[in-house]
């Protein structure tokens, strides 16, 4: 069997990015001999799943894949120094050989001090033992004390500039150390090489096209809305993250929110055990109730912390990049366009008091992309430049869109609730009554001519059950509200000139029977 130890390449050509991992397809063209042989292909990234391999042979030859198998080889760095080597690694080794010069010559001087002090010693004890037994040879002793003293001197001067430079050099080392692993230091690589095994018929060129999954990537919508009047322009892009370990250069990109990983995990089963029982004398006397805050929102999958998944409405979705894209292997956000269009918009100013004292430019537009909105944010941008960034829903191709372009300061609001209760005698029924008063104001500049519509917005609470109603005094609402809706929503649409203030009065009243406990 003929084994080719020399690697074709194999770049990769079409890339589909998933939720959170990466399906790469891979093509070359290949000269194959006659007979059964072996073909080594890559590098590619250590990262690929190897059970997610296939290859597969085309052309006018006939030939068959026998094995394909992924081979990783650790490349680590080489420990001797070369030639070759930057002036910082250079520089590197002369301060490593300089401190070992210098940490011998210590031990050298330190080693003659310790022996100058022995001999200073020895010579001490000598002239004591002279001196006991008569004898004074003081000239002899006097140039021994000083030469002894002189050579410890200028020995003791020598190991502290000794010491003082090996304090300098380790400073130095652990600089040039911390440069060299900021700019030079590569860890050992794990590479990858696909090992094909092909059995041809006959001599001849051939097509080869390899699929496989990888992990370390994943993409999240991102979009770009542009207001300029009565036009909006929604762009729509892709924020392409990828730690491979090679790059993606000129490739076909493809974005799916399919989700590879949970295609082959059944559901899960739990219990759900009902019990019935007889309700007490004193549960049949009294009906528990409370007030309950509920977000109004359609169906769609429920928030997790984090970061989020794509919302993609329960259905795999598909988009193409319409030109090829590349992505390096830097671990870095790419937005990677994908889709721009233009349609007429409607917009309104709006406040909700009772969440906010601000009052927002809300953008009301369809759903012209021909394609579903993926929820994700949005970079808001009009005639003033960039304001913010908001949230995009999941929505679908026709359907309306909202977007919230920020506040404006010419607004203020102010919320008042007051709150009143009565209990009749006769019946034991608890009358509350409520009363809201909202207080807007329009500061405009010099000069600003013009009504604005403000849409202002209150909530009147929704009874679920039969011993609690809930009824609005449309007499005593100044003014009366345009809209209340099934959730219980009263909508004013008020017209404001500059410098313009409006009150808006809301009574509503909650009657409960005497049974009822938790009010």
């Amino acid at each position: 069997m003929a084994t080719e130890n020399q690697p074709i390449p194999l770049p990769v050509t079409a890339v589909t990015c998933l939720e959170d991992r990466a399906h790469i397809e891979r093509s070359a063209e290949i000269d194959l001999t006659a007979g059964v042989q072996r073909l080594r292909l890559g590098p590619i990234s250590a990262l690929a799943v190897d059970r997610t391999l296939h290859a597969e042979l085309t052309g006018e030859q006939q030939a068959t894949v026998l094995d394909c198998r992924i081979v990783r080889t650790w490349t680590p760095r080489g420990p001797l120094p070369s030639a070759d080597d930057s002036a910082l690694r250079l520089e590197i080794r002369a301060l490593e050989e300089e401190r070992l010069s210098l940490s011998h010559r210590r031990d050298r001087l330190i080693a003659r001090l310790d022996l100058l002090g022995r001999l200073a010693t020895d010579l001490l004890r000598d002239i004591a033992e002279g001196t006991g037994n008569g004898e004074t040879d003081e000239p002899r002793w006097t140039r021994e004390l000083d030469r002894i003293d002189s050579e410890r001197d200028a020995y003791g001067e020598q190991l502290r500039a000794a010491e003082a430079r090996l304090t300098a050099l380790s400073g130095e080392l652990m600089e040039a150390r911390q440069a060299i692993e900021l700019s030079e230091e590569q860890p050992a690589e794990l590479i990858g090489h696909v090992e094909l095994t092909v059995q041809a018929a006959d001599a001849g060129p051939v097509r080869l096209r390899l699929t496989h999954l990888t992990s370390c990537a994943l993409w999240r919508p991102a979009y770009r809305a542009v207001l300029d009047e009565d036009a909006l322009t929604l762009e729509t892009d892709a924020m392409v993250w990828q730690r491979t370990g090679e790059d993606w250069s000129d490739v076909r990109l493809t974005l799916s929110t399919a989700r590879s990983a949970l295609s082959t995990d059944p559901p899960r089963l739990a219990e759900d055990r009902l019990t019935l029982r007889d309700r007490s004398t004193a549960e049949r006397r009294t009906v528990d109730v409370e007030l309950r805050e509920e977000e109004i929102a359609s169906l769609g999958p429920a928030p997790v912390l984090g970061l989020p998944g794509v919302d993609d409405g329960g259905e795999a979705r598909v988009l193409h990049s319409a030109v090829p894209v590349s992505v390096p292997t830097d671990g870095r956000a790419h937005r990677v366009p994908l889709t721009a269009v233009t349609t007429v918009a409607s917009s309104e100013y709006a406040s909700s008091p009772e969440l906010s004292p601000l009052v927002t430019q809300v953008v009301r537009f369809d759903n012209t992309s021909g394609h579903a909105l993926l929820a994700g944010p949005v970079d808001l941008v009009r005639g003033s430049g960039f304001t913010g960034r908001g949230t995009l829903d999941f929505t679908a191709p026709g359907a309306p869109v909202e977007l919230a372009f920020g506040s404006h300061d010419d607004y203020r609001v102010t919320r008042h609730a007051e709150e009143s209760r009565d209990t009749t005698t006769l019946t034991q029924r608890t009358l509350i009554t409520r009363t809201v008063r909202l207080h807007l104001s329009r500061f405009s500049a010099p000069g600003e001519q013009g009504e604005q519509l403000v849409a202002v917005r209150e909530r009147i609470p929704v009874s679920e059950v039969s011993a609690v109603e809930v009824r609005l005094r449309k007499e005593a609402c100044a003014p009366e509200p345009d809209t209340v809706d099934a959730d219980g929503i009263a909508r004013w649409a008020l017209r404001l000139p500059p410098g313009g203030q409006r009150t808006v009065t809301l009574v509503y009243e909650i009657s409960a029977s005497g049974k009822v406990a938790g009010l």
